[in-house]
């Protein structure tokens, strides 16, 4: 008795901690990046400007019009790059629907024939593939995830994409305008902030990563300090030629 139950724990304690992070990322990677990208690209693109000893006002209209561009630009984009994409898998989903109306027996004898080169017994193979090929609709889900690597029931949205890119691109392109709309007057407090905002962006990625928070913080504040450091020195040498 004290054997099946020791057993009994030590399966519940494997199921309770055998959990993975999702590595695909999910929601969050598309977000932070999306901030990081406004963050890097506005940030540079103000400093960029600043560097040429323009006024404030110039700097924070610079910095608005980078908002507005880079967000509409990275909707736009991202709608129609996933649009695309649904449409072709939509596409050859059908493709196999009709293969799958036409040719039943076939696409039953592709579905076993599949299983058997993953190790299944022939015979098993071949009863598994009969029974999932009961249900039309099922029979397209499973040879979809097994020919084309998809989950037709969960394909992505262009409109759920296209907004979530704009919201994180506007939000990370905010920051370092933000100083000056609260009353700022030097390039500094928005450099500050922006960097404090990328190292912030860095340790949130490392939820999906095997790194640790610091690291991946201080590595998306190098890269952006650097990008903002060389754009203001372009910005420095072009704006004192002109």
């Amino acid at each position: 008795m004290a054997i099946i139950e020791t057993e009994a724990s030590l399966h519940g304690a494997h199921r309770d901690n055998h959990t993975h992070r999702d590595v695909t990322g999910g929601w969050l990677r598309p977000a932070v990046f999306g901030a990081m990208d406004g963050l890097v690209s506005n940030l540079a693109l103000m400093t960029g400007v600043a560097g040429g000893a323009v006024s404030h006002q110039t700097v924070v209209l610079t910095g608005l019009a980078g908002l507005a561009a880079g967000a509409f630009s990275m909707a736009a984009g991202e709608y129609t790059s996933v649009a695309s994409q649904r449409e072709l898998v939509e596409a050859e989903l059908d493709v196999e629907r009709r293969e799958l109306r036409k040719y039943p027996k076939d696409e039953e004898r592709e579905l076993a024939e599949l299983y058997e080169r993953r190790g299944v017994t022939p015979g098993l193979a071949r009863e598994v593939a009969r029974q999932l090929s009961k249900d039309p609709e099922q029979a397209l889900e499973i040879h979809a995830r097994e020919e084309l690597g998809i989950d037709p029931g969960d394909l992505p949205s262009p409109t759920v994409a296209a907004a979530s890119s704009f919201g994180s691109f506007a939000l990370g392109a905010l920051l370092p305008v933000l100083p000056y709309l609260l009353g700022a007057t030097a390039l500094w407090p928005a450099v500050l902030l922006a960097l404090l905002g990328l190292f912030a962006c860095g340790a949130v990625v490392a939820r999906v990563t095997a790194r640790t928070w610091w690291y991946s913080g201080l590595r998306q504040l190098a890269l952006g300090g650097a990008a903002a450091g060389v754009t203001y020195a372009l910005g420095s040498l072009f704006g004192a030629a002109v």
